[in-house]
């Protein structure tokens, strides 16, 4: 199944998810263009685990800026066929709230996730980027919620989008060079699947 690509250009300002920042200087980045070419891919895994979507990403290296390799994943994301957003789809995991949270926000969350893979058989994946942390349960329960109504194809192109809005969240943080994500592993940011 391939997911369509939004009509028109797809220029970093038109397109949904972090918008590249004006930065001079970009470690990540260079780092990132430089690596070999397992290191590259291992990294683009982490941020979407489609191998079609890392190879491609990575072949097509260097990138001049984060705005050139967030509109090539972007791109890339677009022409998933139907096995690799099952393989990407695969490799996402449903994580939990914080274990401070009330023991029914965990409760509600598990049924919440239970209910969802059953009725579409993937872990539930959900950007939150623009979320303050004590909204992003809320927004993961509405957004369960509101999605298991849809049918499977309509899910199938919601959570491709999903998908495609948290793998350029990942590439921002890891090119961004942020703490944590020297050996750029899957980054700990608000954009994960819940």
């Amino acid at each position: 199944m391939r997911i369509p690509a939004p009509a028109g250009p797809a220029s970093p300002a038109s397109v949904p998810g972090p918008r590249p920042a004006a930065r001079a200087h970009l470690p990540g980045l260079e780092r990132f263009n430089t690596a070999p070419a397992a290191a590259a891919t291992a990294t683009l895994l982490s941020c979407c685990g489609s191998r079609r979507w890392a190879r491609r990403v990575a072949a097509h290296r260097p990138y001049p800026d984060l705005g050139a390799l967030l509109a090539a994943a972007d791109e890339a994301s677009y022409d998933l066929a139907a096995a690799d957003l099952d393989e990407a789809l695969a490799a996402e995991s449903s994580s939990g709230l914080h274990p401070a949270a009330p023991a029914a926000a965990h409760t509600a969350l598990r049924a919440a996730h239970a209910a969802y893979e059953a009725s579409f058989g993937h872990a539930f994946v959900i950007c939150l980027d623009g979320f303050r942390a004590d909204e992003q349960s809320d927004q993961v329960l509405a957004g369960i919620r509101s999605r298991l109504t849809n049918d499977p194809d309509d899910e199938r192109v919601v959570a491709a989008d999903e998908l495609r809005r948290l793998a350029r969240a990942r590439l921002d943080h890891v090119v961004a060079d942020h703490p944590g994500c020297p050996d750029y592993g899957r980054p700990d940011s608000p954009s994960v699947p819940v």
